[in-house]
């Protein structure tokens, strides 16, 4: 099994060590089965999270995470490698724990979990009901497990 995750911070303060982040991702790989995987996760300022937003997605504003699934490559022996990069937002991240009434630790992990469900594949209907959805459930399983 080789889960392979780089982790950059911008020269940014986090709530979380990069041991922490990478031991994160790993968990969720692990809980769905996941045994291949390269996946970075940058935590980016503001400013760039909105210019990502805007280009990639066609929103204004900063977000809390943006998810690119790579695709995957097949290895040798027929298991898929995952690839794909998580970027999150730490400042709007404070926002939303604030917001929520939880712990800005907590939130980031939940972003964390939120994007590694997107690499693998995972995804949610925008809106209202994206809280109500199976990925949104099962990412809060996998937070209250591992939080």
């Amino acid at each position: 099994m080789s889960i392979a995750v780089d982790v950059s911070r911008d020269d940014m303060r986090i709530a979380l060590s990069e041991q922490r982040v990478r031991d994160i991702v790993r968990a969720v790989c692990r809980r769905e089965h996941v045994s291949e995987a390269l996946i970075s996760v940058a935590f980016v300022r503001n400013s760039r999270m909105a210019r990502m937003n805007r280009e990639f997605l066609g929103h204004p504003g900063a977000t809390d995470v943006i998810t690119f699934e790579l695709g995957g490559t097949p290895a040798e022996s027929g298991v898929r490698t995952i690839v794909g990069d998580i970027y999150i937002a730490p400042d709007v991240a404070r926002d939303n724990a604030r917001e929520h009434g939880t712990g800005v630790r907590t939130e980031l992990v939940r972003l964390i979990v939120h994007g590694t469900l997107h690499v693998l594949g995972y995804t949610h209907d925008e809106g209202a009901g994206r809280m109500h959805g199976d990925m949104w459930r099962r990412q809060e399983r996998i937070v209250a497990a591992i939080a």
